[in-house]
């Protein structure tokens, strides 16, 4: 059996700060990795673009978005974003690592889930949904495997990568790139998107989650693309009679054909959720007939069973028989040692005064302590996450959880401003219910002025910026110049190639643009050592074309003259060269003893000019004596013959 090549990935330091750990899952635009953030010593996930898209700016640009799309958002249920770059040829993306499942996974473990289960994911997924949308951000992808499911019970949102402006409502060809199980009828038909496009996804997945099975199937993606477009989608309940009608009516809404008839956006399908929740949660046995656990009565080690109203129904005369039968026994044995109690009462009642008080003063310890270390302010408690949320968001959190609150500011490099960036003691420390918890808001990154480098050594250049507190990317981008000593550096730019400013943000990396030295000049030289020469330099040498060299200076094979092809000139480029032919010599063609008029256009014709001393109407009548050149001889094509001849009448 064959295994798998290891991942390359495996192991890898990313932008010298992420250390890859291990590979989570890999889709159609990315691979997400988990990895260690070095510099703040936590894990992240890390999402990195496949190889193949990386100079497709259509992939990259949606890459970018995503990340853009998501930093924007600070909700508890939306997976956050912590960073984005490039190492080399490589983008990526740094979110927030939630260990556990997918909805997906779930699915596929249970097949179907109860209406209680149903509506307590939605409401975590539209509360994520609701604050993407009042931002102004369509999802585009929604499907179960990016609502994730954390180990620690939260439910997030996640996979901005199709997200979008939700001004833009053109989709052109890209419309189709969400899931085809989940696309509205409208993306379909005309490749046009909006909240409410988002919500029939949410309608398709509260269906599928409730029966097991999604309304639509079809061998062929255009066959499901055409019942989106063109059926309404079935109710739950009509697959699984156990659905409230109050979830099939919310399953319809948000699935209608026409946009205008579905909510108008996630808070609108949210409020609505939580004002039929109650009824849905009633629609289970009341507490006097809960479901019971009854312990299987054939053997001690047999598994419990959960038993619903049916089944409780059948137990009720053996369970009110053994409830009534306990205490009738219970009243015949006191009948019995009524006496004995009576006759012992009196010696114990004066000793057991002391024995009772001492009891209530050990209980009331013990209680009060109890109380103190278990429920009261001694209490220790876990300090929530709020990195990513607003202010007032992670105050609440905090305070909910039994906290007082102190704000403070700080730079932070990684966190947008405006943002929590983390607390003191950090979130998962535990620390005493009512002592103060440092809220550190994010100012974002420090601005830090810029030194000049520009014709300084790359060393000392790299030196400066260090000192500075800047941080300078690995490597460097080499750049021919005629101006600069190879190795000075020519300008510093940002990840995205544009010139850093005389302030500049901490964190962001700077890239080094140093120069090449000269192109090398390759005229005069054998087109084999000008190829030797341009390659030396990681130069590519291109003919573009052959001349004649009639001044003799560039012998045949030689290169006659060179061009740049991009400006500025980098390591890799192209120079095209037009190589020498050589001088382009002819015979002179012997036109001695012949006739002025006849030797004139036999020297034109073998591409020389012709000078003679002669009037035109005299030309038949002169005969050649001498030429120069001589005839026969080599000479320079389009050169001057001289003619001298005699005139016989």
């Amino acid at each position: 059996m064959t295994t798998a090549p290891p991942d390359p990935m495996i192991g890898r330091l990313i932008d010298g700060r992420y250390q890859v750990r291990s590979r989570i899952a890999r889709g159609g635009m990315a691979t997400v990795y988990l990895a260690t953030d070095l510099r703040l010593e936590r894990r992240v996930a890390i999402k990195i673009m496949h190889g193949h898209l990386a100079d497709d700016n259509t992939f990259k640009t949606r890459f970018v978005q995503e990340a853009r799309s998501a930093a924007r958002l600070a909700h508890p249920n939306v997976v956050n974003v912590f960073d984005q770059g490039q190492d080399a040829d490589m983008a990526y993306l740094v979110m927030e690592y939630l260990p556990g499942i997918t909805l997906r996974d779930l699915l596929k473990d249970y097949k179907k889930l109860t209406p209680e289960q149903t509506v307590d994911i939605m409401d975590a997924v539209l509360a994520g949904l609701a604050a993407a949308h009042k931002a102004g951000i369509v999802h585009r992808d929604l499907k179960p495997e990016n609502v994730l499911l954390a180990d620690d019970g939260r439910i997030k949102l996640g996979d901005f990568g199709l997200a979008r402006a939700a001004s833009a409502n053109t989709a052109t060809g890209q419309a189709l790139l969400g899931t085809i199980a989940y696309l509205s009828p409208e993306l379909v038909t005309r490749g046009v998107a909006d909240a409410r496009s988002d919500l029939y996804a949410i309608g398709i997945m509260m269906y599928e989650m409730l029966t097991g099975e999604q309304p639509y199937v079809g061998e062929a993606p255009m066959q499901i693309a055409y019942q989106h477009a063109n059926d309404t989608v079935p109710t739950p309940s009509s697959k699984n009679p156990a659905v409230p009608v109050e979830l099939d009516e919310l399953v319809l809404w948000a699935t209608a054909r026409d946009p205008e008839e579905r909510p108008a956006d996630a808070r609108a399908m949210l409020d609505r959720l939580r004002e039929i929740e109650p009824e849905i949660r009633g629609v289970q046995p009341a507490a006097t007939q809960a479901t019971a656990v009854l312990a299987e009565p054939s053997t001690a080690t047999a598994e419990t069973r959960v038993l619903g109203p049916s089944a409780l129904a059948a137990a009720a005369p053996t369970v009110a028989a053994t409830a009534l039968a306990e205490p009738a026994a219970a009243d015949a044995d006191a009948g019995e040692d009524t006496a004995a109690l009576t006759t012992g009462a009196e010696r114990r009642k004066r000793r057991g005064y002391w024995i009772f008080a001492l009891v209530l003063l050990l209980t009331g310890l013990a209680a009060g302590t109890g109380w103190y270390f278990g429920a009261g302010p001694g209490a220790l408690t876990t300090v929530p996450a709020t990195s990513g949320l607003s202010p007032d968001a992670a105050q609440q959190v905090l305070e909910e959880a039994g906290f007082q609150v102190d704000p403070e500011e700080r730079h932070d490099v990684d966190v947008p401003k405006g943002q929590v960036s983390g607390t003191d003691p950090g979130s998962g420390d535990l620390a005493q219910r009512g002592s103060v918890v440092k809220l550190f808001v994010s100012l974002g990154p420090k601005i830090i002025d810029v030194p000049d480098v520009i014709g300084s050594p790359e060393a000392d250049a790299r030196a400066a910026l260090a000192g500075a507190g800047l941080t300078v990317a690995d490597g460097a981008q080499a750049q021919f110049s005629d101006d600069a000593e190879p190795g000075e550096v020519l300008a510093l730019v940002d990840a995205d190639g544009a010139p850093v400013a005389e302030q500049f943000p901490e964190g962001s990396p700077i890239t080094l643009v140093v120069s090449a030295g000269s192109v090398p000049d390759v005229v005069g030289l054998p087109q084999a050592d000008a190829e030797a020469a341009l390659g030396e330099v990681d130069l590519v040498l291109a003919v573009v074309g052959e001349e004649f060299d009639n001044s003799g200076e560039v012998p045949a094979g030689s290169v006659l003259s060179a061009e740049t092809t991009t400006d500025p000139v980098r390591p890799g480029d192209t120079i095209n060269v037009v190589i020498s032919k050589g001088q382009d010599l002819v015979a002179v063609p012997n036109v001695v003893g012949m006739k002025m008029s006849d030797a004139i256009p036999a020297l034109e014709a073998a591409g020389f000019t012709v000078a003679h001393s002669f009037p035109a109407p005299f030309l038949p009548f002169v005969t050649v004596t001498s030429q120069d050149p001589a005839g026969d001889a080599q000479a320079l094509r389009n050169s001057e013959v001289k003619l001298v001849g005699t005139l016989t009448l």
